[in-house]
């Protein structure tokens, strides 16, 4: 095992992997993972799908079976990420077992539903019934149509992942989204106990926006500001999280048997060369947090990262600090976040396109 990663998990995050294919799950890469780079859960993405089922032949079976059957490419698709995702809960279902939060897997609404609150219920539920898994994590988007889904879903008794986070306010919203639902739960009877949580707060985008808008402005302010908004802006969530979490309107669901919904630290992977590629887990290092990695990041913390102990807590200040620099500076920060959650949305909308064009290749192959 690695004794970086070992440290890391030590020192209280959870090493998720952000990525997922049938090659993983079939091969035993997965259970290797688990077994020897400290990896405790699962996230993916219509991205992270698209790339998988584009590549090789793993798919090509189910896919012959199914349109055998009179499948539409929306079914197609369905069956082939839920059978993913069932299998790797099975692989995580012993870490599920043995730790109260971690073990989990991740699948995602069909993306195209973001702003469409009843679709997202909808989705959710389906996939839901569908991986039929207590460790699956059904991913839905922080829109502020997602928010009403959040509740209405975690009030059903279902866990849930709620992704593409990327501002405070945001967060704040969907954390007040989760306590409601968790609310609504109980008032049906439900066992808050088996309702789990993350909230993905999305980290390297942050930079790459605020960079190329510092790079524009271009005085000596601006620029020495490069590369430090995205964990300043996790720092500040962090911060969020300890006062919502510590109220007493939190304790007393706490005290009904709910579960904390941990941050979740996503897009970690360095997309400017110039920074070192561990930044986003070294430096957003606290416990009971998440950090879900792609692979190249995590093999890169094996081979070099370093852990130097918690470099979230007490520094809220010091982050607002930073981002009452950039706004200074002539950065309009409303306008970066609403600009990233639109290309977010946007993004996974598109992957979802393609991968329905490629599985519609697939399908006339198999006929």
């Amino acid at each position: 095992m690695s004794d970086r990663l070992k440290a890391l998990a030590e020192a209280g995050v959870s090493i998720w992997l952000d990525d997922l294919s049938r090659e993983r799950i079939e091969t035993g890469n997965l259970a290797d993972l688990v077994a020897n780079k400290s990896v405790v859960g699962v996230t993916t993405n219509p991205t992270i799908f698209q790339g998988a089922i584009g590549k090789g032949e793993r798919y090509d079976a189910q896919v012959r079976e199914l349109v055998a059957d009179g499948a539409d490419v929306d079914r197609v698709i369905f069956e082939l990420t839920t059978r993913d995702v069932r299998n790797a809960c099975d692989i995580l279902a012993p870490v599920a077992a043995s730790t109260k939060d971690d073990g989990r897997v991740s699948i995602e609404v069909e993306p195209t539903l973001a702003n469409d609150t009843d679709a997202t219920i909808a989705s959710a539920k389906a996939l839901a019934g569908a991986v039929q898994r207590d460790n699956a994590l059904i991913k839905i988007p922080a829109s502020l149509e997602g928010l009403p889904a959040i509740t209405a879903v975690i009030a059903e008794g279902i866990s849930v992942n709620v992704t593409l986070i990327f501002s405070t306010e945001r967060y704040r919203a969907v954390m007040d989204a989760y306590l409601t639902g968790l609310e609504q739960a109980k008032e049906k009877g439900i066992d808050l106990s088996t309702i789990h949580s993350v909230a993905s707060f999305f980290v390297s985008r942050v930079d790459t926006e605020i960079d190329n808008r510092l790079e524009k402005i271009g005085s000596d302010e601006a620029l020495a500001l490069r590369g430090k908004a995205a964990v300043a802006n996790a720092r500040l969530a962090y911060a969020a999280f300890g006062e919502v979490f510590a109220s007493d309107r939190w304790k007393a669901l706490e005290a009904a048997g709910a579960n904390a919904q941990r941050p979740l630290w996503a897009s970690t992977g360095v997309k400017n060369p110039d920074y070192s590629d561990t930044l986003y887990v070294t430096d957003l290092v606290v416990d009971d947090t998440v950090n879900t990695m792609p692979e190249k990041t995590l093999e890169a913390f094996a081979d070099h990262g370093e852990v130097h102990g918690d470099q979230v807590t007490g520094r809220g200040e010091e982050a607002q600090a930073v981002f009452d620099q950039i706004a200074a500076a002539g950065v309009d920060l409303d306008d970066v976040f609403l600009v990233l959650e639109t290309e977010g949305v946007d993004k996974f909308k598109a992957s979802w396109l393609e991968l329905i064009d490629t599985v519609k290749a697939q399908m006339e192959q198999a006929r």
